[in-house]
């Protein structure tokens, strides 16, 4: 089984690509569908973080609010530390149950979409990482039209994270998504062929 880990900043099309590769017959694991998983209602993950952050963080369904704990935690570094010192741990523990889970089914290629791969230090949990780039006003814009949050909320999350150049000298492959659809449909086929090419040349 290889195992990509795909990563890059907010807005850069991490989810579109993690689609067509899905379309090729990848697994997809989603690190921040998993990361609401570890503070859902009910979980230890929830109770950690409502005692970190305060009774504010919860909405009248009871679910941690995250818009309201978004706000809080990339105003301040340390808050921020504090909230992944909580949920990466119990993030990576999903995670790996989900690899195990594929390796058991006989997944051939499985692919982490994980903003924070390298923040979290997931990066060894993968075989080889992909990164998304765009240029940074091109993803702000991207971010802002899709979530609705502030751009000025949105550059505080682009600024948490590691620097896309750095996340570009530490990856296996670059996907640069400032294009059409069709020109990074292009760039995941030729990976992908290379990657599934590769691999088939490791079979008995």
């Amino acid at each position: 089984m290889v195992v990509i880990g795909l990563t890059g900043g907010p807005g850069t099309g991490k989810s579109t690509v993690a689609s067509m590769l899905a379309r090729r017959g990848a697994a997809v694991i989603e690190a921040d569908r998993l990361g609401h998983q570890s503070y859902a209602p009910g979980t230890e993950g929830w109770r950690a973080v409502v005692e970190a952050f305060g009774q504010e963080i919860v909405g009248p369904d009871g679910a941690i609010d995250r818009r309201r704990l978004g706000a809080i935690v990339f105003s301040d570094p340390e808050k921020l530390h504090r909230l992944n010192a909580i949920i990466h741990p119990i993030i990576r523990r999903l995670i790996t149950e989900q690899l195990e889970k594929f390796r058991r089914e006989g997944v051939r290629v499985v692919v982490i979409e994980a903003a924070l791969l390298f923040e979290a230090g997931w990066d060894d949990l993968v075989d080889e990482v992909w990164v998304t780039v765009a240029p940074t006003e091109v993803a702000v814009a991207r971010y802002v039209a899709r979530t609705g949050l502030p751009e000025e909320e949105v550059r505080r999350r682009v600024a948490a994270q590691l620097e896309a150049a750095e996340k570009a000298r530490r990856a296996h492959r670059v996907i640069d998504t400032s294009g059409t659809l069709v020109t990074v449909e292009r760039q995941v086929e030729r990976f992908w062929e290379e990657l599934t090419a590769r691999a088939a040349s490791k079979d008995p």
